[in-house]
C-alpha cells in the first residue's frame, strides 16, 4: 500500500538530493526528505561450532532457516522491513524442521552504529551431509538443540563527515568518493546452549572431550575497536567492507552428566559486514553481508563454543519524494 500512494506522486517531485550540514558534500549525498521503497531476498542464521581437538573436525550445527522475500521502506530515522518464507523458495532437503525467531537490528546514525541480537532458535542438523551417520547421503538431525542469544554492540566512528554507513546499508544516503573511519567501542552478550542429550552424537562420543555436556550457559562483554572503508569506482559502483575486533571477559557454566563446570576467561569476538552494489539518485542495487562471531571458551576443556550469526540479503530500492496525500502521514518523523 505504501508502494501505491508514493509511485503516482513521485513523478511530480523529482527527488533532489538535500545538503547536510553534519557531512562533507563531496563525498556523501544525502536524501533525507525522500522516502526509500525496497524490495528484497534475505537469510538469516545463527550456526553454532563445537572444536575438536588437534586433528578432529569441528562440529558444525545449522539451522535450517527460510529463504526470505520483503518489502520494506525508510524514511528519515525509521525502517520497516516485511518479510516472509514462502514455500516455493524453500524445499525441504532432508535438514528437518527449525522454529526461530530473530529479531537482528543494525542502527547507523551519522556518527555511531548499534548492533542488537536477540536470536532464538530450535532444531539444528549436521555439516557436512553424513557426519555422525553410516548414511552419507542424510543429514544428522537434532530438533531438540535449542539456541537463545542476546547482545549489543555500539560504535562509534571517527570520521563520520565523509563515510556513511547508511549509503551501503539502508540506502538513505549515496558515498560518491572513496572513504573510510576507524571505529571504537565495545559489546556484551548473554546466552545458552541446550539439548535434551549429549551435544556430541554417540558415534562421536569419544572424539570430543565435549561428550558429556549438554547445556552451555555464558555471560561475557568488552572493548573493541576496527576499521570501515567505502570504495567507489565510477562514480556510482561501491564495495563496503567493515570488521571489528573485541577482547571479552567472559564467564561460563557447562553443565554435564557428573555436574557443573565454570570458567572465567578473555575470548575474541568480531563483527563484519560487507556490501557490494550500485548507487545512484534514483535506484540502488546492492548484496549485503552482516554477520558476528561469539567465542565462548569451554568450561572443562580448552575447546571452544562458536557462535556464528549472520544476515544475507539482496535488495533493490528506489527513492521518492513522498506525494502531498502520504507527506503529511508522515510529518511527525520530521525534524522540528
Amino acid at each position: 500500500m505504501i508502494l501505491q500512494m508514493v509511485t503516482p506522486a513521485a513523478s511530480q517531485f523529482p527527488a533532489y538530493p538535500q545538503p547536510d550540514p553534519e557531512v562533507d558534500s563531496h563525498y556523501i549525498k544525502t536524501y533525507a526528505p525522500e522516502l526509500i521503497s525496497r524490495f528484497y531476498f534475505s537469510q538469516k542464521y545463527t550456526a553454532i561450532v563445537l572444536e575438536g581437538k588437534d586433528d578432529i573436525p569441528d562440529l558444525r550445527y545449522r539451522p535450517n532457516t527460510t529463504i526470505n522475500m520483503g518489502v520494506g521502506f525508510t524514511y528519515r530515522s525509521l525502517t520497516l522491513n516485511l518479510a516472509y518464507g514462502f514455500p516455493f523458495l524453500n524445499r525441504d532437503k532432508g535438514r528437518g524442521d527449525t522454529r526461530y525467531l530473530d529479531l537482528q537490528s543494525h542502527i547507523y546514525t551519522r556518527n555511531w552504529t548499534m548492533d542488537f541480537f536477540g536470536q532464538l532458535y530450535k532444531g539444528y542438523f549436521l555439516l557436512p551431509r553424513g557426519t555422525a551417520l553410516p548414511d552419507n547421503d542424510k543429514y544428522y538431525v537434532r530438533p531438540d538443540i535449542g539456541v537463545s542469544l542476546f547482545g549489543l554492540a555500539v560504535y562509534q566512528l571517527q570520521n563520520g563527515r565523509k563515510f556513511s554507513y547508511r549509503a551501503a546499508m539502508v540506502q538513505s544516503e549515496w558515498q560518491q568518493k572513496s572513504a573510510g573511519t576507524w571505529l571504537l567501542g565495545g559489546e556484551i552478550y548473554a546466552g545458552s546452549f541446550s539439548a535434551d542429550s549429549n551435544f556430541v552424537p554417540g558415534l562421536l562420543s569419544m572424539n570430543y572431550p565435549q561428550r558429556d555436556v549438554r547445556r552451555v550457559r555464558f555471560i561475557e562483554a568488552g572493548p573493541g575497536a576496527g576499521y570501515a572503508y567505502t570504495v567507489v569506482m565510477a562514480r556510482n559502483w561501491f564495495i563496503t567492507g567493515s570488521a571489528t575486533l573485541n577482547l571479552d571477559v567472559g564467564l561460563t557454566r557447562e553443565f554435564r552428566n557428573g555436574g557443573t563446570s565454570d570458567k572465567f576467561s578473555v575470548s575474541p569476538n568480531f563483527i563484519y559486514r560487507g556490501v557490494a552494489g550500485y548507487n545512484s539518485d534514483r535506484w540502488v542495487a546492492s548484496l549485503t553481508m552482516v554477520g558476528n562471531r561469539v567465542t565462548v571458551r569451554g568450561a572443562s576443556s580448552n575447546q571452544r563454543y562458536l557462535f556464528n550469526t549472520g544476515n544475507y540479503r539482496v535488495t533493490l530500492a528506489r527513492r521518492f519524494l513522498p506525494g502531498p496525500r502520504l507527506k503529511p502521514k508522515l510529518k511527525w518523523l520530521d525534524p522540528k
